[in-house]
């Protein structure tokens, strides 16, 4: 990508510590993402991959470092905005799926929209078109307590992309899905933002998943280093 353009997401020099008598477990960590960019983070449990989603999310502050999202410091918003913030601009895939058993699928996916004040038809059109995409087009109505762990894995992704956010944090997306299931979810979360001007940070402990990836950086910590890929033919999920 042309290196003119300005980055979509900056993260200077970010430090996290939660002791003051313990060593940071983020100390000077940098990156730079563009719009339309997809980079895969890996490294071993207790590196800081979570306290880095938990940051770039603005749930959590950095002791010292900036992360600029589109031009604005994320460290230094209020709570409010930083709600704002995530519910126009963010789409987030958890480990735990976090889909309301009480809601249908449908009603579920449709969340993003709603909070955003979205009108019915179009809330209507973008949730169908988005379940197709994930191959559950027929599982609107269905309530959550029907559905296998590779589905809600999938209803999670769906919800996270309906509102065509501009940063998408997925940690483990195709932790539940079969390998073929798996690179076509890698794939649709690659066009999907591609299409939406948007940058994505992909979590994963998984280098067949990492491999759908634009880049795919190792976390030790202290920086983010560059991986070689291995072979981009075949992506899915370990």
């Amino acid at each position: 990508m042309p290196a003119s353009l300005p980055a979509l997401l900056e993260i200077e020099n970010l430090v996290k510590r939660y002791r003051s008598d313990r060593g940071a477990v983020l100390d000077g960590v940098s990156l730079a993402l563009q719009a339309g960019e997809y980079v895969a983070i890996m490294g071993e449990s207790g590196v800081g991959k979570s306290t880095l989603l938990n940051l770039l999310a603005g749930l959590d502050t950095p002791d010292s470092g900036r992360i600029l999202f589109d031009g604005c410091d994320i460290g230094a918003l209020d709570d409010n905005a930083a709600t704002l913030l995530r519910r126009r601009s963010m789409g987030f895939v958890f480990q735990a799926f976090h889909v309301l058993p009480y809601l249908t699928v449908a009603q579920n996916v449709a969340l993003p929209l709603q909070l955003l004040d979205t009108g019915d038809r179009e809330t209507r059109s973008r949730v169908a078109a988005m379940l197709e995409s994930v191959g559950l087009g027929a599982f609107g109505a269905r309530s959550p307590r029907e559905l296998s762990g590779g589905e809600l894995q999938r209803v999670a992704i769906a919800r996270a992309l309906v509102h065509r956010p501009r940063l998408l944090l997925a940690d483990e997306p195709t932790g539940n899905l079969d390998p073929g299931t798996a690179a076509q979810i890698l794939a649709l979360l690659r066009g999907q933002l591609r299409a939406n001007g948007g940058a994505g940070i992909l979590i994963t402990h998984s280098r067949t998943a990492a491999e759908s990836a634009d880049r795919i950086l190792e976390l030790d910590g202290r920086s983010l280093a560059p991986q070689p890929p291995r072979d981009r033919a075949a992506p899915g999920a370990g």
